[in-house]
């Protein structure tokens, strides 16, 4: 059973690229620094990375860094009600200006999360999706809202509900996908023509950035469906599921 108004919770999810197109456009420091970085990741998961034999190989990896990567897209959805129906508005900020994604992204927020019963929902959020915005709003020099100044608060302080965190249960050995979330619910999801690990060649070899939005917002639906069944509720009818 839902612990609290389904109206006041923002789900949302973000899709990466690397910071550049490709390896060679790194300044030297940069080279080196994602070649230590490759070099840690190899030795500590060889079997991840057996195809890629140098640095510049793995370069799209980059995307799931802060330090190396940026925020090409972020997604949000809204749950109101309409004719006595659960409704589910989704809507994205994307585009090649990771600057002014954040800056409307937090501008939503502001606007949102009026009050400590407002929460942000997501798969994984608090392990990828929330500190990587962080991350990249510093390095693009942007102050963080008032909700994701997180530090020094404790865990139970956080306006964060993370559909990934309560399906362990407390369990902290194992990844659950959103992917195979929504399989074992039964809950149907369109067959998308792309996956995470393609969104960096849309972004700079497509340059679709449509392609990536719309992927992006099926994830928040997707994510909203799993919080509903993970809380007891039945999904929102497909019917009234819209975008903006």
């Amino acid at each position: 059973m839902l612990t609290q108004s389904l109206d006041k919770i923002l789900f949302f999810d973000i899709e990466t690229a690397p910071n550049v197109a490709d390896y060679c456009m790194l300044n030297d420091e940069m080279q080196h620094l994602w070649t230590e970085k490759f070099e840690r990741l190899s030795t500590a998961a060889p079997q991840k990375y057996e195809q890629m034999n140098t640095a510049e190989e793995a370069w799209e990896q980059a995307a799931i860094y802060a330090e190396f990567g940026r925020v090409v897209c972020i997604s949000v959805g809204v749950c109101y009600i309409k004719d006595k129906e659960w409704h589910l508005r989704t809507k994205s900020f994307c585009g090649t200006d990771e600057r002014q994604i954040l800056i409307d992204f937090f501008e939503l927020l502001g606007k949102f999360m009026i009050s400590p019963y407002h929460t942000l929902c997501g798969h994984n959020i608090k392990e990828f999706d929330v500190p990587y915005v962080c991350r990249r709003a510093l390095v693009n020099g942007i102050s963080l809202p008032d909700c994701l100044q997180i530090a020094g608060k404790k865990p139970w302080e956080l306006r964060f509900v993370d559909t990934m965190e309560m399906w362990k249960f407390g369990d902290y050995k194992s990844f659950t996908s959103l992917k195979t979330l929504t399989a074992i619910f039964g809950i149907p999801t369109p067959k998308d023509d792309i996956d995470g690990s393609e969104v960096a060649r849309v972004y700079y070899k497509e340059q679709d950035i449509n392609r990536i939005s719309v992927y992006c917002q099926k994830d928040v639906v997707a994510t909203t469906q799993v919080f509903l069944r993970m809380s007891g509720e039945p999904c929102i009818a497909t019917e009234n599921i819209e975008s903006v």
